[in-house]
């Protein structure tokens, strides 16, 4: 569906220039699928990972109901866009090769 392709660009592009440029992160690769994403970032030890999340959710959360997506609105987590949880995990045993590969194979079909 064309507008979620639209919402995912937006979600990244608001990942990959507005926040992480405030925390000096990079964002490496992003893809997901219509109820969630999937993000690899780098960024350095000084960010908590809790204000990166809770910055990415926000501002993305801003942008995708400002451009007024009606598909959305049926998608709310009571209200909200995204919902409060959210996980995290390290990749050091993994090259990011393998990382990226698996986050592009998010939207493929299974």
């Amino acid at each position: 569906m064309k507008q979620n392709k639209d919402i995912r660009r937006v979600a990244s592009d608001i990942c990959g220039a507005a926040v992480c440029k405030d925390v000096e992160a990079a964002l490496v690769e992003f893809d997901g699928e219509d109820d969630h994403v999937h993000l690899l970032v780098n960024y350095p030890p000084k960010v908590a990972i809790s204000m990166l999340v809770n910055s990415l959710k926000g501002l993305s959360s801003h942008m995708i109901r400002k451009n007024n997506y009606p598909s959305i609105t049926k998608r709310l987590w009571g209200g909200t866009l995204w919902s409060p949880s959210y996980f995290a995990g390290i990749c050091g045993g993994a090259s990011i090769t393998m990382i990226r590969q698996y986050i592009e194979q998010q939207q493929t079909a299974h």
